[in-house]
C-alpha cells in the first residue's frame, strides 16, 4: 500500500510569467488589476497589482485564484449556471472560505494535473477573464 503520492506544482517562473502576461492584456485593456497565481493547495506563488490599480481587487483576485483552484472550475458564468437553479446550492456556496462567483479565476491545468490557478481583479469580470485567458495562452 502506496503511503504517499505525487503532486504537480506550478513553478515560480511560470506563475510570474503569468502575472506579467495577465498584467499586459490589462495594459491593453486600459485596466488597471491586480492578479495572483496560486499552486495545486491554494498557496500563493506570484501576485502583483498594478499601480493605480483598486484595493479591493487584491482580495477578489485571490479568492478568485483559490476558488477555481479549490474546486477546479473557472469562476463567473461557469459557475452561475451549475448553481443557478439550485437554491440550497446557491446558498450553501456564499458560506465557503474565500469562495467568489465572479468570473477572472481560472484553474491551471498541465499534463492532465491541476497545477494551480490564475485571479484577476480590477475590471469587469469580463475584462478580468480577458486577462486571466491571455495569462492562460502562456501554456500552449
Amino acid at each position: 500500500m502506496n503511503k504517499t503520492f505525487e503532486k504537480h506544482s506550478i513553478t515560480s517562473a511560470q506563475a510570474l510569467s503569468m502575472v506579467e502576461a495577465a498584467m499586459q492584456k490589462a495594459n491593453e485593456l486600459n485596466i488597471k488589476v491586480a492578479v495572483a497565481v496560486v499552486d495545486e493547495s491554494g498557496v500563493l506563488k506570484a501576485f502583483a497589482r498594478m499601480d493605480d490599480a483598486p484595493l479591493m481587487a487584491v482580495d477578489v483576485c485571490r479568492r478568485k485564484a483559490l476558488t477555481a483552484v479549490g474546486l477546479g472550475l473557472p469562476t463567473g458564468e461557469t459557475w452561475h449556471e451549475f448553481i443557478k437553479d439550485d437554491p440550497i446550492l446557491t446558498q450553501g456556496v456564499q458560506g465557503i472560505q474565500d469562495f467568489i462567483l465572479l468570473g477572472g479565476g481560472s484553474p491551471i491545468q498541465l499534463e492532465n494535473a491541476l497545477v494551480g490557478a490564475i485571479g484577476v481583479g480590477g475590471g469587469h469580470y469580463k475584462q478580468d477573464e480577458d486577462c486571466a485567458a491571455a495569462a492562460l495562452r502562456l501554456l500552449k
